[in-house]
């Protein structure tokens, strides 16, 4: 079900928040109207309006690595792991789509670590993080500079945790209805996150990558970069005693004037 192109399409656009039709590669296209990962990045950790394309259209083989996917509905092994020297979380009940992140960045893969299952860190790796997104509240704070409430007292940035019950009971996963199957979902980033530059959080399981007033486009690009890195977009099916409403929290883009 979870390898299906238009429910891919259907995730993306959520998470994105502009309709994206896959795309099947029997015509011709420009570059701009295909969605690159880069892009998506971007406009969703730092709310960043580049010039857009009226359609955009998702090559699920450039933009997804499938042989990194992992289904963790029914995990039932709970021993310890880490990464990055820190707690990892396994997201127990998600299945992940693999985001195609290998040979991206110039400074390596280090920051993932090897594929497969093992319960220790290997150096260079960075810590997981889980990041709820509403592209709409981030773009609307990050222009306006809008004070937000009392949970985002720990300054201006882009904030992620290392529990996913956080990112998920707190109300901060993006949900949808599926066209495709009928069915609603939970849909939430898995991040790599850079320890060099994160802040933790007097609350600890809030982690802060912090951006500064006045920072410049270039700036923002630039930290979100090398600081906090999706590899994986987490799906659950929403089943009948959850809600499915719209999510706007504190595990996105925050800022305190």
């Amino acid at each position: 079900m979870y390898m299906d192109s238009n429910l891919k399409a259907e995730v993306i656009s959520s998470l994105f928040g502009q309709n994206v039709t896959p795309y099947d590669g029997t015509r011709f296209l420009p570059a701009a109207n295909i969605l690159s990962l880069d892009h998506f990045h971007l406009h969703n950790l730092i709310g960043k309006q580049h010039a857009c394309a009226a359609d955009f259209f998702l090559d699920a083989a450039t933009f997804f690595d499938s042989a990194y996917d992992h289904d963790f509905t029914a995990l039932s092994d709970l021993a310890e792991c880490k990464r990055g020297d820190e707690l990892y979380q396994r997201p127990k009940g998600w299945y992940r789509m693999a985001l195609k992140v290998k040979g991206r960045y110039p400074d390596g893969d280090a920051w993932l670590g090897p594929n497969g299952w093992r319960s220790h860190s290997v150096p260079g790796e960075w810590p997981v993080s889980y990041h709820g997104t509403s592209i709409d509240g981030a773009n609307g704070i990050i222009r306006s500079h809008y004070k937000a409430g009392g949970r985002a007292m720990y300054g201006r940035g882009i904030y992620s945790t290392p529990d996913i019950h956080v990112a998920e009971i707190e109300d901060y996963a993006k949900t949808f209805i599926s066209k495709t199957t009928g069915k609603s979902y939970k849909v939430i980033l898995q991040n790599r996150i850079n320890p060099t530059q994160r802040v933790i959080c007097q609350r600890s399981n809030y982690w802060l990558i912090p951006v500064h007033q006045g920072a410049s486009t270039a700036e923002e690009t630039q930290i979100v970069r090398s600081a906090i890195r999706p590899y994986g977009i987490l799906i659950k099916e929403i089943n009948g005693n959850e809600s499915s409403g719209n999510d706007a929290g504190l595990l996105g883009i925050c800022v305190i004037s």
